[in-house]
């Protein structure tokens, strides 16, 4: 069989479960991006984009921050959001990805343990599959599994130093870390805690800066750019001698472009707006008061936590040809399957973006509930 044929027959086996994936193009009412804030094609940053440029930030590094692609937007951006995060330090990257697999590969060492959430995004287990520690699992949200998977690997031998890595916002589940019950765990056992704030950030905490913002325990963090700030990018915040190791020994930052100072520049005007616009974080949270309203409503759905709502219909098949039909109706809703959520928990992940009104999220959970009333 040739290479082709191989990959041709995967394919096709993918197309016969309902998995196989396909690129869709922007269309209707918002409610499958990340854009929580609407800031992504904003006025606000198509203008800080065209100040940078008029002040003649480049639109690209031209290579890594190691070799003459570092910029000063890059620094003023890390200084400003060590500063708002509440870190020591901060370092920016291309994506939020590669951030996690930065972390998780260079950080713990060969006889740490990575203590992660079940649930914990794939980029987190890219980086723990690159990286030398043990990583163990507990059960999502459940921190007594957790002391109890700690205690295991003690019991087993292990001495090194302890990371705890969640999410604060899963972003399937839209579910909330039980982060002060994690912060107690690190305490106890001189953890360090690693929380990716990717969907907290620009939502939840003081001005938006997170749900860890002022825990007590020893944090790093990683606020993604690319979703409720409107830009690109993730930033690390952290110890500065955690951001200085990164620095010297991630293989994700040290053999990469630079992000694009343009993306920099673009990126410090969301923070400044979250700090000068209070108005941008109390809309997201109306917005998502008034989504879980019309959710129990019209559909029924009681647990609900964050700007992530998931409908779960349990089929693959199910999820997809529901998402198409609300397309159909005007509403980009997007079906998620295994093995991005667990087998048996296909879903709609219905997203509150910055893009939709009031009226438009009732619309769609009244669609939803017309397609529950027909099956």
């Amino acid at each position: 069989m040739t290479t082709a044929a191989r990959l041709a027959g995967a394919l096709e086996a993918l197309a016969a479960r309902h998995r196989l994936r396909r690129l869709i193009p922007q269309e209707g009412l918002d409610f499958a991006s990340n854009d929580y804030l609407g800031l992504a094609g904003s006025a606000l940053l198509r203008d800080a984009a065209q100040q940078a440029l008029a002040r003649g930030v480049p639109p690209g590094a031209g290579g890594s921050r190691l070799l003459r692609g570092n910029h000063p937007e890059h620094e003023g951006l890390e200084a400003e959001a060590a500063a708002f995060f509440g870190a020591e330090a901060a370092l920016y990257m291309g994506g939020g990805f590669q951030a996690n697999q930065a972390i998780f590969s260079t950080l713990p060492a060969a006889d740490d343990l990575i203590l992660h959430d079940a649930l914990v995004h794939a980029s987190a287990h890219e980086g723990m599959r690159l990286g030398r520690a043990t990583a163990r699992a507990f059960a999502h949200n459940d921190v007594a599994d957790a002391r109890r998977v700690l205690a295991q690997w003690r019991n087993d031998g292990g001495r090194g130093q302890v990371w705890i890595a969640v999410e604060s916002v899963y972003s399937m589940e839209g579910d909330l870390a039980p982060l002060a019950d994690l912060a107690a765990l690190s305490r106890e056992a001189g953890a360090i805690l690693v929380v990716d704030e990717a969907h907290a950030t620009g939502i939840f905490g003081p001005q938006g800066r997170g749900m860890a913002h002022d825990l007590d325990a020893e944090v790093l963090t990683l606020h993604t750019c690319g979703k409720a700030l409107g830009s690109s990018g993730g930033l690390i915040c952290g110890a500065r001698v955690m951001i200085d190791t990164l620095i010297n020994r991630a293989r994700p930052f040290i053999f990469a472009t630079a992000p694009a100072p343009l993306s920099a520049a673009i990126t410090r005007a969301a923070l400044h707006a979250l700090q000068d616009q209070p108005d941008l974080v109390t809309l997201a949270q109306v917005r998502m008061a008034h989504a879980h309203a019309e959710a129990r409503r019209l559909c029924g759905i009681d647990v609900l936590h964050s700007q992530i709502v998931p409908v779960i219909l349990g089929e693959d098949a199910l999820a997809m040809s529901r998402a198409e039909a609300l397309r159909a109706q005007g509403f980009d809703v997007r079906g998620i399957r295994p093995p991005t959520v667990p087998r048996g928990t296909a879903r709609l992940r219905v997203s509150i973006t910055g893009n939709v009104s009031p009226a438009q999220i009732t619309a769609l959970f009244e669609a939803i509930a017309h397609q529950q009333e027909a099956s």
